[in-house]
């Protein structure tokens, strides 16, 4: 392994924490609770980056995904189906709707999303070659929001049996509800957050650890 293919996981990893990733992933866990939400939607996400370091994907740039709204309206959607899932727990999940899966989910994000890290590692395309670079990228991408789904998908689980973590769980969902829709005002609005990004994303990760400690706190 090079300099630059560790340039690229520790890429992916930065990438891996920006607060769009951790809302889908953590909103993904209240509607179908699986430890591999995460790994999917790396997936789905790195196979992005990997399409657009090939040159042929230049002609992707003449599509203004951003005039369409894609951030917004996924962020939107995250937020909603949490806070209806939130508001009746009892109700039946939506995951059957196709937009949940979170492989396809993950390649949406890609799509719809240009963040300082993921432009920084397609501009090593010019050094490693495209499917190189994907696979580490997205390697640093897996550590991140794989751990992030599983942790979110295990503190799910333990709340049908635990009141204690059903308050965290609950907290944790009002929680990415409200970054959702502050994500989707600020990409409306033109908003740059990125400075906000590592420290917005960090800060949902280090939450999530330590509501997933409480939960398992004896009462």
């Amino acid at each position: 392994m090079t300099g630059l293919d560790l340039l690229a996981v520790a890429l992916g990893m930065r990438h891996g924490v920006d607060p769009d990733h951790l809302a889908a992933v953590d909103g993904l866990s209240r509607v179908r609770p699986s430890p591999l939400n995460g790994v999917y939607f790396a997936l789905g996400h790195g196979g992005i980056v990997t399409l657009l370091a090939f040159p042929a994907a230049a002609l992707l740039e003449r599509v203004d995904l951003e005039a369409l709204h894609l951030p917004t309206l996924l962020l939107l959607l995250v937020a909603g189906i949490n806070l209806y899932r939130l508001l009746r727990p009892e109700g039946r999940a939506p995951h059957r709707l196709p937009l949940l899966n979170p492989l396809l989910l993950g390649l949406l994000f890609g799509l719809g999303f240009e963040t300082a890290s993921q432009l920084s590692a397609l501009a090593l395309a010019a050094e490693l070659s495209p499917l190189r670079l994907g696979l580490f990228f997205t390697l640093g991408m897996l550590m991140v929001d794989g751990v992030d789904g599983f942790l979110a998908s295990r503190l799910q689980n333990l709340a049908r049996d635990s009141e204690r973590a059903r308050r965290a769980s609950q907290l944790l969902g009002f929680t990415v509800v409200g970054l959702a829709l502050f994500l989707a005002a600020a990409e409306l609005w033109r908003v740059d957050l990125e400075a906000l990004a590592l420290p917005l994303g960090l800060g949902l990760f280090g939450f999530l650890v330590l509501l997933r400690l409480y939960a398992l706190r004896p009462a």
